[in-house]
């Protein structure tokens, strides 16, 4: 017997362990409560997010969509400005391929301001994501029929 669920791909950040942790587990949540499988993968930062979707799109392996998550906290370089710049025109690069996607990025600027959009008691951004992911899946779909 098959899994006729379909199946998501959620590629983590994991940089900022703690960010990460809440982020994931209010998407699993919301997942879950959708009754869609779903599959993780963990990175180093937010910069290896896109490849690592990227490279699971090319595989053999077939997901509905795709949730990237992860968190760059400015600091005193402009580091933050490349890294945020590039990682978000990467994944809309995915996304305009045809990956339903949702975008977890959080940009901040400091620790306090990720963790209160991590929360899931507090804004719930793992929700909005792992809703929008399944809303361009629907689309897809709509659109495919």
């Amino acid at each position: 017997m098959t899994d006729e669920r379909p199946k998501v791909l959620i590629v983590e950040a994991r940089y900022y362990t703690d960010v990460a942790d809440l982020l994931v587990n209010s998407v699993i949540a919301e997942l879950d409560a959708a009754e869609c499988a779903y599959e993780r993968v963990e990175v180093p930062g937010v910069f290896e997010v896109p490849a690592a979707i990227l490279h699971a799109m090319q595989s053999d392996r077939e997901y509905a969509g795709a949730i990237a998550l992860g968190c760059v906290i400015r600091g005193e370089t402009s580091h933050y400005d490349h890294i945020c710049e590039e990682a978000s025109r990467a994944l809309m690069d995915i996304s305009l391929s045809g990956v339903p996607l949702g975008f977890g990025i959080l940009t901040v600027e400091n620790k306090e301001q990720a963790m209160v959009r991590a929360d899931p008691k507090a804004k719930n951004k793992g929700a909005e994501i792992a809703d929008a992911c399944l809303r361009m899946i629907e689309i897809e779909n709509m659109f495919a029929e």
